[in-house]
């Protein structure tokens, strides 16, 4: 297979999802390499991505490194024989390709939990709300640029507006429904439209109000996307350098225990929808 000059996140993720599985056998790359026919070399580019594997190699490296996990199995098979071009290829030479990474991971994701302190996660987020954020963000963004993040984010909401949407949970600190990021009129806007997404049987919102005490947790501010199964989670957080991609297992233990303990400090939805409702009429 011709090598990859930009490997996306998800082909990285095979890469080191047969890696990972290398390790636990006890194998060196060169000795699985050895039984592939193949050399140190191209095993290493298989698992750093920058070469692609068939799904009839998949099946062999898993037989002997003696995974059984058919589950498994069949998702990194799915992962290494995925063509799609999705509608993000637009956008590939224009925006980061951490943007690309994250909009691909959605398209595979089985799920998606957000945890949003500071503004309204982006899958919720009114045209006018994602400008305003946008503009702020980098008031030397050209408008052209400013435009295709915007319409980027858009697209985006296709995981659970689209014809085959997957299931949506959210949990929103009180302080982002509060801040008025794109002026009055806006933010009634933009909590309105929450209202009218929170209705949808595959969305769930909670949020967490300002009158809750014992509530440490300002950093827990995540997107945590479902694999095909649980070991391919992959937990999406902003970093001081761009996004960074974590599916380390202590990792993802570690955000899925935070999720739950933020779930549980948070409102019904019954009681976030009439906390949301209340403050749309306070703007």
């Amino acid at each position: 297979m011709p090598r990859r000059r930009q490997p996306t996140a998800l082909q990285v993720r095979l890469g080191s999802e047969l890696r990972k599985l290398r390790e636990a056998a006890g194998l060196k790359a060169r000795e699985a390499a050895a039984l592939l026919g193949a050399d140190s070399v191209q095993m290493s580019q298989i698992e750093s991505a920058i070469a692609g594997v068939s799904e009839t190699r998949v099946r062999r490296l898993a037989a002997h490194y003696a995974c059984t996990d058919e589950e498994l199995i069949t998702a990194l098979v799915a992962m290494a024989t995925d063509r799609t071009r999705g509608w993000w290829e637009e956008y590939r030479g224009v925006l980061p390709a951490s943007y690309l990474d994250l909009s691909e991971l959605e398209r595979h994701a089985t799920f998606r939990h957000d945890v949003a302190v500071t503004h309204v996660p982006g899958l919720f987020q009114t045209e006018a709300y994602a400008r305003a954020l946008f503009s702020y963000m980098n008031p030397q963004f050209p408008e052209g640029e400013l435009e295709h993040r915007v319409s980027h984010r858009m697209k985006r909401k296709i995981i659970i507006e689209g014809s085959g949407p997957i299931p949506y949970e959210t949990v929103i600190h009180e302080a982002a429904l509060r801040i008025r990021v794109a002026g009055r009129a806006a933010s009634r806007t933009q909590l309105t439209r929450i209202l009218e997404l929170s209705a949808a049987e595959h969305v769930t919102v909670r949020v967490i109000p300002f009158d809750l005490d014992d509530f440490p947790g300002a950093g827990s501010a995540m997107v945590h996307l479902g694999g095909a199964v649980s070991c391919l989670d992959t937990v999406v957080r902003d970093a001081p350098h761009g996004t960074a991609f974590i599916d380390s297992q202590a990792q993802l233990d570690h955000f899925r225990k935070l999720f739950r303990r933020v779930k549980e400090a948070s409102l019904s939805p019954e009681q976030s929808r009439d906390l949301i409702h209340q403050l749309a009429k306070e703007v």
